[in-house]
């Protein structure tokens, strides 16, 4: 009479093994980071000077990636940071196979890390449209310019292009913002321009949490056409000191230039406008409000389909401090041709990431919809937490905030730390949901940088995550590609536009629906993305209609285009199937 039991017994083991690879079925990531080759560890810098023991745990940065074609066969290659003292930087060469192999040493570009420079970002350009993407590494200390050659190697032309300036840099993104046909650079600086390996002098943190102005702001460096650059700041209308960790542009009015989103730790984020002549404007108190935001990444996407671009901030959410990420809805310029924002993070359900960093927009699944992925994580170390340190030493009467001295040690202890990822799923309703730990992509490593590319041209996107002192990860995306899954994906390449095409808007319609990207030049915290645009269209078998609106103010439409291909558009050409080895 045990035979009942037994089946039921059986039942549950089998129910729960097919449960099992029902859900493994359902992961739509495959972490192939050993497998691809780019297991390597990112190390934080460590420092030998009198304020080492306080300035470790705040400068736990550094770990970025950026994408790009360098090499021009059709594969978007890595090129992600280490920060210690003699730390190579690597040049990940896509293999097509979803593998990669390190030439950083053979093409030059391995060295960035010594005792006086600590690399912190990086960031593709084409600087003298040429068609090859050039390197601009972002330091701690002094920033480097490679350019590329064309024969796999590149050579350091920092000092000939006039950006050996001592800057303290954590951000940098490249668009044409007076629309003379090339790229300029916006570098965002995180500490005043001190010597942080050897300061001399004690009073370089942030004055305050709220309006901190003494950190390194802003600089524009305008590209002249002939290898070099001219600090064009002022004339731009920036004078800031803000402590900026990221900064991004997009065209939020849909006036043809593109507009500017900085995003300040220890004080406000700030909002500008571009006047179409060269300057900017800056509007943050109409547009998003003056307060202390404390934001960590800035990037773009039309999440709701109105064909207007909103922004997503991420920010701190924890016991002690609760400010939360920013989903700034677009509201478009009113009738007075004023342009404003909402924070709709709370009603969508993205405030909440922890301590945040990178945040991208992405459509993971090819619905139509665009998606949020968010690393978070400040310092996992042990069980013992340094909130407290930080309490008593806000708490104490006429403490001077700028002083190194008057900030605790962290030592090993943790700050916001083993905090999961997020993956927002576009819900269609107006509403996100949190599908990270079904798609195993909830790691509780120390984020920072999200580079999003289709690494092997086949429609869907891949994620290459950056994490502090820790390997990256590669997540692979094996979404089942059918009718329900349809994707295209355009390269642009500008003639009277800069050649990049950087500023480019594409609108799409297709199965009824219409949206909207661009060319985006690096936008996301410690990560850049692929140049290459990506729609999902679901259900849609056919696109409708394209509109390309170039930076030059050229416009070009094209009907009943096929989908699940990438299209190669030349300004004023039609478009051709892209030149790639997976494409043949």
């Amino acid at each position: 009479m045990r035979r009942p039991l037994l089946f039921g017994g059986g039942c549950v083991v089998f129910f729960t093994a097919a449960l099992l690879f029902a859900a493994t079925a359902d992961r739509w990531f495959e972490d192939v980071t050993k497998n691809a080759g780019v297991a390597f560890p990112h190390t934080n810098r460590s420092f030998e000077n009198k304020y080492a023991h306080i300035m470790e745990g705040y400068t736990a940065l550094g770990a970025a990636a950026a994408v790009a074609d360098y090499n021009g066969d059709g594969f978007d290659d890595v090129f992600v940071t280490d920060s210690k003292d003699g730390g190579k930087n690597r040049l990940y060469r896509n293999n097509g196979d979803f593998s990669f192999t390190d030439v950083a040493e053979q093409a030059g570009v391995a060295d960035g890390n010594d005792a006086n420079n600590a690399s912190a970002y990086a960031l593709w350009f084409d600087m003298n449209n040429n068609g090859r993407p050039d390197l601009f590494v972002v330091r701690f200390g002094q920033n480097l310019l490679y350019e590329n050659l064309g024969n796999g190697r590149f050579r350091d032309i920092t000092a000939k292009a006039g950006l050996t300036r001592y800057m303290n840099a954590i951000s940098a993104i490249a668009f044409d913002y007076d629309r003379d046909g090339r790229l300029d650079l916006f570098v965002g600086s995180y500490f005043q321009p001190v010597n942080l390996f050897n300061p001399d002098t004690p009073r370089f943190f942030p004055e305050s949490f709220e309006t901190a102005n003494n950190g390194g702001g802003l600089t524009v460096f305008r590209n002249n056409g002939d290898g070099t650059f001219t600090d064009a700041t002022k004339k731009a209308g920036f004078e800031l000191a803000g402590w900026t960790l990221d900064i991004g542009h997009a065209d939020a009015d849909n006036d043809g230039d593109e507009d500017l989103y900085l995003a300040a730790d220890f004080g406000t984020d700030r909002f500008f406008i571009n006047n179409g002549d060269g300057t900017f404007t800056d509007i943050t108190e109409t547009a998003i409000g003056i307060d202390s935001k404390k934001g960590m990444n800035v990037d773009w996407g039309d999440f709701d389909g109105d064909g207007l671009l909103d922004i997503y901030v991420t920010n701190i959410t924890d016991d002690y401090m609760r400010e939360g990420n920013f989903l700034w809805r677009n509201n478009g310029p009113d009738d007075k041709g004023l342009l404003s924002f909402n924070d709709v993070s709370r009603e969508t359900g993205t405030f909440n990431t922890g301590w945040g960093w990178a945040g991208k927009f992405l459509d993971y699944d090819n619905d139509g919809l665009l998606d949020i992925y968010v690393v978070n994580g400040w310092v996992s170390a042990s069980e013992e937490s340094y909130v407290p340190d930080i309490f008593e030493m806000v708490t104490r009467p006429g403490i001077d905030f700028a002083d190194a001295r008057n900030w605790p040690p962290m030592g090993k202890k943790s700050l916001s730390g083993y905090q999961k990822k997020r993956m927002f799923h576009n819900e269609g309703n107006g509403g996100f949901r949190d599908h990270a730990a079904r798609h195993g992509i909830d790691s509780t490593r120390d984020g920072r940088g999200i580079a999003v590319a289709d690494f092997d041209n086949d429609g869907r996107l891949d994620m290459f995550v950056t994490n502090a002192n820790a390997e990256p990860y590669l997540y692979r995306n094996t979404i089942p590609l059918g009718t329900s899954r349809n994707w295209v994906q355009f390269h642009l390449e500008g003639t009277k536009s800069n050649r990049q095409a950087v500023g480019a808007q594409i609108r799409v319609r297709a199965g009824g629906r219409q949206q909207l990207s661009f060319v985006n030049g690096g936008n996301g915290f410690a990560s850049q993305s692929m140049q290459r645009v990506h729609f999902g269209l679901g259900t849609a078998a056919q696109l409708e209609s394209v509109e390309v609106r170039w930076p030059s103010g050229a416009r070009q439409t094209f009907p009943n285009l096929p989908v699940n291909r990438i299209h190669k558009i030349v300004e004023g050409g039609n478009p051709l199937a892209f030149d790639a080895k997976a494409q043949k």
